[in-house]
């Protein structure tokens, strides 16, 4: 036989809030908090699963960005800040392939790329190589010759 523990919160030995629930929402710890969830997370009996928190449905969908990086491009290229991408490749001057930390699922994603102008060139562009599930190429153009830049931005979403 099973019970029902019903509660509105739940605290440690010194009287901090674990678990407190207020107006239908359930907060776990506090800001900053790593919590461990043993088990299956459920939202109204269905289990939480990467499909059901993508927002990729309706009349007007929103889709995650699959890997996404800020890197210096000149000399050795450094990574600032990423997701899903686990290194540079500087292939040549101005030319890069960004590495994914995990596969795509396919090769059908879209790719948009940024960069600050190295030479204050009138014309900046981004050639993108044929996707791959494992990374993706691409070459940064200032009035058709390649630069390097210090700042490039690259943001992959499926």
């Amino acid at each position: 036989m099973s019970s029902i523990l019903k509660v509105d919160e739940i605290q440690d030995t010194s009287g901090n809030n674990i678990i407190n629930e207020n107006a239908n929402t359930i907060t776990i710890g506090k800001s900053g908090d790593t919590t461990n969830i043993v088990g299956t997370l459920q939202n109204d009996g269905a289990a939480i699963s990467v499909a059901s928190l993508s927002t990729a449905s309706g009349s007007a969908p929103s889709y995650s960005a699959r890997a996404w990086v800020n890197f210096n491009g000149t000399g050795t290229p450094a990574i600032r800040a990423s997701g899903n991408v686990s290194s540079i490749t500087d292939v040549s001057t101005g030319r890069y392939k960004v590495n994914f930390a995990t596969n795509m699922p396919d090769a059908d994603y879209a790719v948009t790329v940024a960069s600050q102008q190295a030479n204050n060139n009138i014309s900046q562009v981004h050639n993108i190589e044929a996707p791959n599930v494992a990374y993706v190429e691409f070459q940064r153009k200032e009035n058709d010759t390649n630069y390097d830049s210090s700042y490039i931005f690259v943001t992959v979403t499926r």
